[in-house]
């Protein structure tokens, strides 16, 4: 489908911003743009202009109609069931090629509507969101898209000189954005994910080095919670040939509670994907938290480590690396192109000879507990080397490129049948 079939999708509350979205709506086509609207105000539409999809077919996407939500007389349960809905359609819009961007505004119902709703556009079509709550923490309603935020200063419930200045600069931002075209680079080997954190980083760079002089391009994802969910959903959008998963620490948080969880799901979606994976474990050793006086009370009398003033470090015991040693093996077992890389000695920076929490035997049960549950159609393969030696690079991206060339094999022995 030409560019000029595809379209800037609106949505909002038009039942209580019919106003507001009208001069939006006015800015975007000044700008050349064609528009599609999609009301997810419960309570009724806007004369302001034409509605392409009305409250009460989102709602039908999400299983509910609109008298249902105006009986139940739940703010929450509409908000919620108004943004599964939108991403529903706007999925369905995406598919069929007719959506080029996407911009919402709203306060706080509005914005947690539109936010859901643009979790289902995928990477690099973009999205904005003009926001009376875009000075929050809003990590958990963004998740791991690349939706702009943009602070709406004034309450988004009328015009006036701010909002219409801003909702005017916010058009053209969007507008802008539609017109990018991506770069062609030049033909690649392949897309690589790769996982570090600051303790992992000197692997990271030798690993990306060695990839990218066999012609292959690395992202790499900070492992910091948000990091992996990220990784992981772009590896579902299908932006990767294969992942280095050189730090896995977030598997750790996820475990006892730190600030660096990814989620239940980390570690999953190359599985599903079917696509090759080196699995090291990275940073097991800690569990991540802020400052020293956020550490929970369970956890006062570990060992406990400053890595600067914000990052408290608490080294990982027996009981817990013998369960994430389980958890890391089970969740790579269904795959058919993975396998795990072991550093003997030591999983991060700080678990090298000498370091604050170099502790080979805590270490030793973790990789035990690795190669007891681990399947045999997973390799497990120790290396004589701490994480951060070149020799452990050299290892990993060695066995990565085998599985890559493997799984190529076996692809083309399947077409070929």
């Amino acid at each position: 489908m030409s560019a000029n079939h595809k379209f800037v999708l609106m949505l909002g509350c038009f039942d209580t911003k019919g106003e507001v979205f009208s001069f939006l709506r006015h800015c975007l086509l000044a700008h050349g743009e064609q528009v599609i609207t999609i009301n997810t105000g419960v309570m009724g539409t806007t004369e302001y202009f034409p509605v392409d999809f009305e409250a009460d077919r989102v709602a039908l996407e999400a299983g509910f109609t609109i008298i249902d939500l105006r009986e139940k007389a739940d703010r929450g349960h509409a908000v919620d069931v108004m943004g599964k809905g939108a991403a529903v359609l706007i999925a369905r819009l995406v598919a069929e090629g007719r959506v080029k961007a996407a911009i919402g505004m709203g306060g706080g119902g509005g914005t947690y509507i539109a936010l859901s709703a643009m979790q289902s556009i995928p990477l690099g079509v973009p999205k904005l969101c003009l926001s009376t709550l875009a000075a929050k923490d809003l990590s958990r309603q963004l998740g791991n898209k690349d939706i702009t935020l943009m602070p709406s200063i004034v309450d988004v419930a009328g015009l006036n000189s701010i909002s219409k200045l801003l909702i005017a600069q916010a058009a053209a931002a969007i507008c802008a954005m539609a017109q990018v075209v991506p770069t062609e680079d030049a033909a690649s080997a392949g897309i690589i994910a790769i996982s570090m954190f600051g303790n992992t980083t000197p692997c990271v760079d030798q690993c990306s080095e060695l990839l990218k002089n066999q012609g292959y391009e690395v992202l790499a994802f900070h492992a910091i919670g948000v990091g992996g969910r990220t990784m992981e959903g772009l590896i579902r959008e299908g932006c990767f040939d294969a992942v280095l998963d050189i730090t896995t620490t977030e598997l750790a948080d996820e475990l006892c509670g730190g600030i660096c969880s990814a989620g239940p799901e980390r570690l999953s979606a190359a599985v599903e994907m079917k696509i090759p994976q080196v699995v090291v474990p990275g940073c097991l050793d800690m569990v991540n938290f802020a400052q020293l006086d956020t550490v929970p009370d369970q956890y006062q009398a570990r060992q406990l480590y400053s890595w600067a003033p914000d990052v408290t470090l608490m080294r990982t015991n027996e009981e817990e690396n013998r369960l994430l040693g389980e958890r890391l093996a089970q969740k790579l077992n269904s795959s058919a192109a993975a396998a795990i890389l072991l550093p003997n000695k030591g999983i991060s920076q700080i678990d090298a000879a000498g370091g604050v929490f170099h502790r080979p035997d805590i270490d030793q049960i973790l990789f035990d507990a690795i190669k007891e549950h681990a399947v045999k159609e997973v390799p497990v393969v120790e290396v004589d080397a701490h994480i951060n030696d070149k020799k452990f690079a050299e290892a990993a991206v060695g066995m990565l490129l085998n599985l890559i060339a493997k799984n190529k094999a076996n692809s083309s022995s399947v077409a070929s049948a």
